[in-house]
Order: C-alpha cells, then structure tokens, then sequence
C-alpha cells in the first residue's frame, strides 16, 4: 500500500510539472509562431486518440472503460478543433478571388 502511494505522488508531481513547463513554454511562443504549432500540436493529439481507444478497449472494470470512452470523446473534440483551426489558418494566405 505504501509503495502505491509513492508511485501516485511521484506521477502526480510528473503531471504538475508537465503542466508548468507546458504553460511557461506557450507563453514565451510568439503570436507569429503559435498557430503553426497548433498545427503540429494537432497530429501529437491524433496520437493522444489512438492512445485513448487502446486505453478503452483493453479497460476491465466500468470505470477504466468510462475513462477511456471520456478520453476519447475528449481526443475527439481536441482533434476535430485544431483541424479547423488548420483550415481557417491555412485559408487566411489564400488569395481573394
């Protein structure tokens, strides 16, 4: 019991500090640079929904089948924004008729 406590701490401080070093990281992109990696941040999440279905089709109890339909829902949604997020960029350099 008490090494499982350990292991939820020490992934627990991984995800805090991902967190940081995440938000410190995007706010020092410049506005120039940020939808291009918007673009590329979209194909890490298209990872992040193949994860997710691997997650929920191997679940055994409800609630780790629940968390990975919730985490694939939420993939989805994440995948389908920055595809138009892509499209409306990618349409801002199109010459006007």
């Amino acid at each position: 019991m008490m090494e499982a406590t350990g292991d939820l701490i020490a992934l627990l401080t991984i995800f805090v500090l991902a967190i940081f070093v995440g938000f410190e990281i995007i706010t020092k992109v410049p506005p120039t640079l940020h939808t291009p990696l918007m673009s590329g941040s979209n194909a890490i999440s298209g990872i992040t929904l193949v994860g997710a279905l691997i997650a929920s089709g191997a679940g055994e109890t409800t609630a780790t089948k629940f968390l990975g339909v919730l985490a694939v829902i939420f993939a989805t949604i994440n995948v389908v924004g920055g595809f138009f997020v892509s499209h409306r960029m990618l349409a801002m350099f199109k010459k006007k008729g």
